[in-house]
């Protein structure tokens, strides 16, 4: 049995946290149009869904090996969970435009596709969260598939949304005092997430 809608959950905090992906498409719109910033969105998308496959099969792989694995899985799970809520707490600066990738015109697609595929990040979050959010913690291909389609549906919305809305995206979640009250807002949000992690490790 899978928690759909708690893995969506934890899933939306982390896609509303201010990050790169968030200020270079906003950035992207507003000075070189909408079609650049829809273009953007694709390549991200789809770098998050072969990032999501390949993360779904290395922890397929992982949980395979023993049940004394998935315990550890739940804890690494409390782990990145806790870390992220740091980051948006002391305000990483991972949303200011320094920190977001430049793709040269006409390649800003291949950018998005490149730099999601590579995230260590998203790889860690799926294989580490995916697992809480499934019965036994062992979560089938096809389970994993789901939530892998779930994670990048959320990103992939919430992403266009900003693309059509960047003028007031960018009011809204880049002014540094109103970006911070997000991510701190958002922080507390996961490190609750992480105790119930933790809490589900030792349960």
């Amino acid at each position: 049995m899978i928690d759909l809608a708690g893995f969506a959950l934890a899933v939306l905090l982390i896609e509303l946290t201010p990050g790169p992906n968030m200020a270079w498409l906003v950035t992207l719109t507003l000075s070189e149009g909408r079609r650049a910033g829809l273009g953007a969105i694709a390549g991200v998308a789809a770098g998050l869904t072969a990032n999501a496959v390949l993360s779904v099969l290395a922890a397929n792989l992982i949980l395979a090996q023993g049940e004394g694995l998935t315990q550890g899985v739940s804890l690494l799970a409390a782990a990145m969970m806790a870390w992220l809520a740091w980051e948006a707490w002391r305000d990483s600066g991972e949303s200011s435009q320094a920190a977001t990738p430049k793709a040269a015109a006409g390649r800003h697609l291949l950018a998005g596709f490149v730099i999601n595929l590579l995230n260590p990040k998203s790889a860690l979050f799926i294989i580490t969260v995916m697992p809480q959010f499934v019965a036994d913690g062992r979560p089938t291909l096809a389970q994993g598939f789901t939530l892998a389609a779930v994670s990048v549906g959320i990103a992939t919305v919430i992403h266009l949304a900003l693309v059509l809305l960047a003028e007031h995206a960018r009011t809204a979640l880049m002014a540094e005092a109103r970006a911070r009250m997000v991510r701190r807002g958002l922080a507390l949000a996961m490190l609750g997430v992480a105790a119930w992690f933790l809490a589900k490790a030792f349960g």
